[in-house]
């Protein structure tokens, strides 16, 4: 499947496929490529070549220009300086777009039919108060700024205001619990966090001031706590329980001077933290990790740029928490120019049409691969109901996007679309392969290994045979990292087939299992195991399996109050589906 966007001049390449401008021009920007095989390979090979091209194809904005790529001669265990001398500022290559009364966000939400629209100068304004604001609380390069916040406007003019001051950025949505929250906000102590006082979702509405509450208890370190009205107004909001807090006006009102402040970016090293992600958890406390603001930026751009061949004429909707890596991931698009739609509620409530109803607007969306089963299941067929005319491209993650999903796709949503499924993960808060304008699209297949990512699958014998599974048991040589996927790459299309992912504890999964932590307060099981169970279309469930301690009885009470400690102390996504008794665990 190929499709070719108006307005957009295509080149035939030597295997007769649909060249991009993007690419075309990449590959006569370093030398003679026959295709994107001979594009990808360069690019590892070369990969201090390949960065420094794509350093300068991008426009990245640099208030000082870097000396040296990368050290070559330094292997991966040494961690390399990359882009040695540069300085520069994340939120300022997000909102260098100069037609100011483009729109850059577009934020909808369940139960309200109001669409509310942002354009790049009022986003500016909007940063700009945001960060005078936080710099008059005394918030500096390294702090820590959190957000316990929906998929909104404010969550991205707080992130963009930290790291216009050199912040570090953190975030989780508020389906989190206490525990889930404290988890990972503890490790980094944080100077200042944004709430909101409640949420919606699936039709009801959540209270969040009690659970904030306890949060901001357990952070000593905070400051200063912003909340947001989000669905009340503030003369229905109490917060005099809530130490140090302040209404999000009275906040940014501080920030406020007899002229309106000036965005400043603070110029600062390639390298300079930019966000803190987290793990699952399931093995302990979540763990750390740190992204940098070039790294970042410049991996991004790359995938939105040249492997979703993405400007300023498109919108991308993803839909995505912002405790999920994919909205930094999405966020990053305001760098090309494009806007992007930020939608909070259920993708099925009031109908299972909620999205496609924003279709109009868009013309990538992005969504989990379980999204597009739970459509199948419900013989929906969104071709027949919507128009769907600037839709060019439907991107899928979380899980593998099962073939018959591919079939799906181009039967019932639209036949002339790039179905683009891509996969990578938090560690490296981008991804290691997915969606590519330049090569066809293969039922059941990953498109491509992406520019830049020396990904192979290896056997256990640790082979790096492409044409192997990939297993978790491979006697590493230094300088190689396992990310744990199981897949097969095909050698006749270079795709890749995606079959599982190792766990934290070393099983194949595909779904995140329940953190066993949640499960350990209670007295009455000694140990438990969790795991997923995959029926014969490839859908799976989580099952969580209670070792009973010495005079103790598992009992429809246990397993009740099991899943309430889960849904509140983490989240209802990790709630299993079935909680069984077991005798032994190996």
């Amino acid at each position: 499947h190929r499709t070719e966007r108006p307005g957009r001049k295509w080149n035939r390449g030597p295997c007769g496929l649909a060249q991009l401008p993007c690419f075309r021009t990449m590959c006569r920007f370093v030398f003679f490529l026959e295709n994107y095989d001979d594009l990808y390979h360069w690019s590892v090979e070369s990969y201090s070549d390949f960065w420094a091209k794509f350093w300068k194809f991008s426009g990245i904005i640099s208030s000082r220009m870097y000396d040296e790529v990368v050290d070559t001669s330094k292997g991966i265990a040494d961690v390399p300086e990359w882009f040695r001398g540069s300085r520069l500022n994340y939120a300022e290559n997000l909102l260098r777009h100069e037609e100011n009364d483009k729109v850059a966000l577009y934020a909808a939400r369940e139960g309200k039919e109001e669409i509310v629209k942002v354009t790049f100068e009022e986003l500016r304004q909007q940063v700009a108060l945001f960060a005078a604001a936080m710099r008059k609380m005394g918030v500096k390069q390294g702090d820590r700024v959190v957000g316990y916040l929906p998929n909104g406007v404010h969550a991205v003019e707080a992130m963009l205001a930290a790291a216009s001051i050199g912040a570090i950025w953190s975030s989780t949505s508020p389906d989190f619990g206490v525990n889930g929250v404290l988890d990972r906000f503890s490790q980094i102590q944080p100077k200042l966090i944004f709430s909101v006082e409640a949420v919606r979702y699936n039709g009801k509405e959540f209270s969040h001031t009690e659970k904030l509450q306890q949060v901001v208890r357990g952070l000593p370190d905070l400051e200063r706590v912003v909340l947001i009205p989000y669905l009340a107004s503030r003369e229905k909001i109490d917060i005099s329980k809530i130490p140090n807090s302040v209404f999000l006006d009275d906040f940014l009102a501080t920030g406020r001077g007899e002229q309106a402040p000036q965005l400043e970016f603070e110029q600062l090293p390639f390298g300079h933290p930019l966000f803190i992600m987290f793990s699952s958890g399931t093995t302990g406390a979540p763990k750390c990790m740190v992204h940098s603001a070039g790294g970042t930026l410049i991996q991004h751009l790359k995938e939105h740029v040249l492997h979703g061949n993405m400007d300023s004429s498109d919108t991308l909707l993803y839909y995505t928490t912002v405790g999920w890596m994919m909205w930094n991931w999405m966020v990053s698009a305001l760098a090309t120019g494009a806007a992007l739609v930020l939608y909070d509620g259920s993708p099925l409530v009031p109908t299972p049409n909620v999205l496609w109803d924003l279709v109009d607007r868009i013309t990538i969306l992005g969504t989990g691969a379980k999204w597009l089963a739970v459509l199948e299941e419900k013989d929906l067929k969104p071709m027949e109901t919507h128009s769907l005319q600037t839709l060019h491209t439907v991107l899928s993650t979380g899980s593998p996007l099962k073939a018959q999903s591919y079939d799906y796709v181009y039967r019932c949503i639209k036949s002339s679309i790039l179905l683009g499924s891509i996969s990578g993960g938090t560690d490296i808060i981008s991804c290691f392969m997915g969606q590519n304008f330049s090569v066809p699209v293969y039922r059941g297949e990953i498109q491509a290994r992406n520019l830049g990512m020396a990904v192979e699958a290896w056997n256990e014998e640790g082979d790096g045979f492409t044409d192997h599974f990939s297993f978790h048991h491979v006697c590493l040589p230094a300088g190689v990292w396992a990310h744990g996927d199981y897949c097969r790459i095909n050698p006749k299309t270079g795709g890749i087939v995606m079959l599982g992912r190792r766990g934290e504890g070393g099983r194949c999964e595909r779904v995140a299992p329940c953190p066993v932590s949640a499960v350990e307060a209670f007295e009455e099981v000694m140990d438990s195991l969790c795991v997923p169970q995959y029926n014969k279309d490839g859908e799976e469930r989580v099952l969580l399996f209670l070792k009973m301690a010495s005079g103790h009885a598992f009992g429809p009470d246990l397993v009740k109050s099991i899943r309430n400690a889960i849904r509140r102390g983490l989240s209802a996504r990790h709630v299993p589906s079935v909680i069984l008794e077991t005798k032994g665990i190996p």
